[in-house]
């Protein structure tokens, strides 16, 4: 078998080029003529959705294992809770009040990106949405450890600009939701979950039914703020009604600071370990 495998055929880029370098004529102004991998408006029609579903599923996966991106840990958050040093700007009392959970999601990703220079680089890397908030929180405590961390952007009317501290090459941007949020727990060995909005109540429940049907392995699921989630959710009202089964109150657990989850992930390994302990 010869050694060099190098593909023999044009490439794709060269031809984008050359492919433009041609007479100005109403035969190459026509859209029938423009290659198909690089006409924008083609790519946009409504015929070509299960190719653009491709491509956001296929773009960040190969970025990623170029990049050796192993596993994350995921934080998702309101993209309305400031940094407590603002504060003073939020428009309600209680996003002024739960500005402590910005510091405790920015205490949290360095601790976790702390431990992961520390051992395998490549795994437990910090994930977020991308944006402000506790997303900003999350990709700027894995910059104060001198790490990368992912962000994961959607094209939305506000607060989607990708925040400072996510690492460019790790920055990625999606038209489908779907299509992100499988992004978000591919590779996730922990899912955790501090107070917000509609989205963060989307994506929460999403990846806790995967995890309740069986179609995604149980993780480490934290809640931060058993206040918060207790205001907003009678999760008892529905094992209650035997909707969901008691069991499912198990698959997540409430914790309030960093040092908290970083316990409950150090327990939950722990108690992995054991249970592989024959005889036990």
């Amino acid at each position: 078998m010869p050694e060099d495998h190098e593909n023999k055929f044009r490439r794709s880029d060269e031809d984008r080029v050359t492919a433009r370098e041609v007479p100005d004529t109403p035969q190459t102004r026509a859209p029938s003529y423009a290659l198909a991998f690089d006409d924008p408006a083609f790519l946009a029609r409504e015929d070509m959705r299960p190719v653009r579903l491709q491509l956001e599923l296929m773009k960040p996966e190969v970025m990623m294992n170029e990049a050796g991106v192993k596993s994350t840990i995921v934080l998702f958050g309101g993209a309305r809770i400031p940094d407590p040093v603002n504060k003073a700007q939020a428009r309600t009392q209680t996003l002024a009040d739960l500005t402590r959970y910005y510091d405790e999601a920015r205490a949290f990703a360095r601790m976790i990106t702390e431990r992961s220079l520390a051992g395998d680089p490549c795994e437990n890397i910090i994930a977020t949405g991308g944006g402000p908030g506790v997303m900003e929180a999350g990709n700027r405590g894995a910059a104060d450890a001198g790490g990368v961390s992912i962000g994961l952007n959607i094209v939305l009317p506000h607060e989607q600009a990708p925040n400072i501290y996510v690492t460019p090459d790790l920055c990625f941007n999606f038209h489908y939701f779907a299509i992100r949020k499988m992004h978000f727990l591919m590779r996730a060995s922990a899912i955790c979950v501090f107070p917000g909005g509609f989205g963060t109540l989307d994506e929460m429940f999403e990846a806790l039914t995967l995890i309740q049907t069986g179609r995604m392995a149980r993780v480490p699921f934290l809640l931060f703020g058993k206040a918060f989630w207790e205001g907003i959710i009678n999760w008892q009202a529905l094992a209650d009604a035997g909707t969901i089964a008691e069991d499912d109150l198990k698959l997540f657990r409430y914790v309030e600071t960093a040092d908290e989850a970083i316990a409950a992930l150090d327990d939950w390994h722990e108690r992995g370990k054991r249970r592989d302990i024959p005889g036990r």
